[in-house]
């Protein structure tokens, strides 16, 4: 199951760098949403993917039994995904801002501040 999953980050891995050489704002939040997603697949199936044995210490034992799931990777995980849900808000309200603004979001057309024509440095004194 892991050479599955491994392939599976593989291809998130790929289509978020792809996304995120984007020009366009959206494209590069998505990108950056699925890079999220792929570290957390990542972060889980190095934590071990069992079903066999519950990562739940027993009464009588003192440490998880041989062969357990890490359950530490899966709170990990959870505590990503509400970091990186309030992040994609964030994005998702700044890049609706900045398109309000400027009307556009293409990252190149929105050099409002630089000048189209800058003039060139004096060449001499």
């Amino acid at each position: 199951m892991e050479p599955l999953f491994a392939i599976l980050v593989g291809l998130f891995f790929a289509a978020a760098i792809y996304l995120m050489l984007s020009k366009f704002s959206i494209r590069i939040m998505l990108g950056i949403a699925v890079l999220g997603n792929a570290v957390n697949l990542l972060l889980f199936t190095a934590g071990r993917l069992t079903r066999e044995v519950p990562p739940i210490i027993a009464p009588n034992l003192d440490t998880l039994p041989n062969g357990a799931a890490n359950p530490l990777p899966q709170a990990l995980i959870l505590t990503a995904i509400v970091i990186s849900f309030s992040f994609l808000a964030f994005l998702l309200v700044l890049t609706y801002r900045a398109y309000q603004e400027i009307g556009t979001d293409n990252t190149d057309e929105m050099r409002v501040a630089e000048p189209v024509d800058p003039p060139l440095p004096p060449m001499g004194y």
